[in-house]
């Protein structure tokens, strides 16, 4: 059994969580709780497979196997119920490279792409980067609680640039799992204006007691026929530097095009460790997986109970998913610069701002709390010091 309240020495490796914390806050002295991969070591069999495949001591030029493909499939056959046929995915060393290739594959110059902020800020640069042009359906907040705004999201798709919706589920930052009604609301508004959806469902693996998940292209066959749905092991069993992505195209000119693209960039062949690692994963990592969830859903408890004791004020934003926490802010201070400061330069601690994510994210910090129990207790010790002090004067901003 893994062993989750180990602290693990990741300074040293490259890791970009911890090693260029200078590069991103301008200092290295904060905990860092920003970047969303774990503190927790993957599971002993993938360990184990890279160190086999390692010790055979060839790295030669590498490309997936059937073995590969069967194993995807099997997963998620046996934890969706989902039936995807293995010509169906098209491998990418990431979700972003896939996202940022079906932008340019799928939409023209100065068309518009919806996306749902406050969301995850790498969407609005792969759209902008490809000369592409965001059209922005807020989410709703309502009681603690984010929506989709539905009639928004018919009035933005009529738009005649509109392209695509990137669809983020879970979405990343404000923890909403979307139910299969939400899903077949947003599906009917892309078929009736001839949209596609990029579904981003890398963190569906991470769901609360209680929560289940529902592929977008799972639904129906004419859902299926206009997604592209990005996933990875790499959130679920802490492998995103093994850079390995399944991309599930069921449409077949669509599928054709998009791994012309990807072809043409020369980023379609894995690295050597990255069939080893998903196979492992995805065979014998479910005991790891479920552990971990467990353990997961012990440090949320924990935020909930140390927010509501020490900082009122502070709401949290329940997750139905994901290992990140949106918390709202805005009643210990609304403007995004000086809560910015006051967690980076008082309380020392490295979050990802909610600004970031786009409008609606002022005021709103995002906590990642994938590490050992007692990193997070000192990291929102920390927090709480800073917001009493705040609130007694003792520290003010310009």
């Amino acid at each position: 059994m893994s062993n989750f309240d180990k602290i693990v020495e990741r300074r040293g490796t490259g890791s970009e969580k911890w090693d260029f914390l200078s590069r991103t806050f301008g200092s290295d002295d904060l905990i860092p709780m920003w970047i969303a991969d774990m503190d927790f070591q993957s599971p002993k069999p993938v360990i184990d497979a890279i160190i086999k495949r390692a010790e055979h001591g060839i790295f030669g030029y590498t490309d997936l196997t059937e073995e590969y493909y069967e194993t995807v499939v099997n997963w998620f056959e046996r934890r969706y119920k989902w039936s995807i046929k293995r010509e169906w995915i098209v491998y990418t060393p990431g979700v972003i490279p896939a996202i940022s290739t079906a932008i340019a594959t799928f939409t023209n110059p100065g068309d518009k792409i919806i996306v749902q902020p406050p969301v995850y800020y790498p969407f609005f640069r792969s759209v902008e980067s490809n000369g592409r042009r965001i059209l922005a359906n807020p989410l709703v907040l309502h009681d603690k609680r984010y929506e989709m705004n539905f009639r928004d999201l018919e009035e933005k798709a009529k738009d005649p640039r509109a392209r695509m919706i990137i669809l983020c589920n879970p979405h990343n930052p404000v923890g909403r799992v979307w139910r299969k009604e939400e899903l077949e609301r947003l599906g009917e508004i892309a078929i009736e204006n001839n949209l596609i959806v990029v579904s981003d469902e890398i963190h569906s693996d991470i769901r609360y007691p209680g929560i289940s998940f529902k592929n977008f292209a799972s639904i129906s066959e004419e859902l299926a026929d206009i997604s592209i749905t990005c996933t990875s092991p790499s959130k679920t069993f802490n492998l995103a530097g093994i850079k390995a992505s399944n991309i599930i195209v069921p449409n077949r000119k669509m599928r054709e095009m998009f791994r012309s693209s990807l072809e043409a960039m020369g980023i379609s062949k894995p690295n050597v460790f990255a069939e080893e690692a998903v196979k492992a994963a995805y065979r014998e990592g479910e005991g790891w997986l479920n552990d971990m969830l467990n353990y997961l859903k012990g440090n949320l408890d924990f935020l909930k109970r140390f927010v509501e004791e020490n900082m009122p004020e502070v709401e949290v934003i329940e997750p139905e998913g994901t290992y990140l926490v949106w918390m709202d802010f805005r009643k210990v201070e609304s403007d995004p610069k000086k809560l910015e400061r006051l967690m980076r330069d008082i309380a020392k601690v490295a979050l990802d701002e909610g600004y970031i994510f786009g409008s609606g994210g002022e005021g709103f910090e995002r906590i990642n709390i994938a590490c050992p129990r007692s990193m997070l207790e000192r990291a929102l010790v920390q927090i709480a010091d800073a917001v009493k002090r705040y609130k007694e004067g003792l520290v003010r901003f310009a």
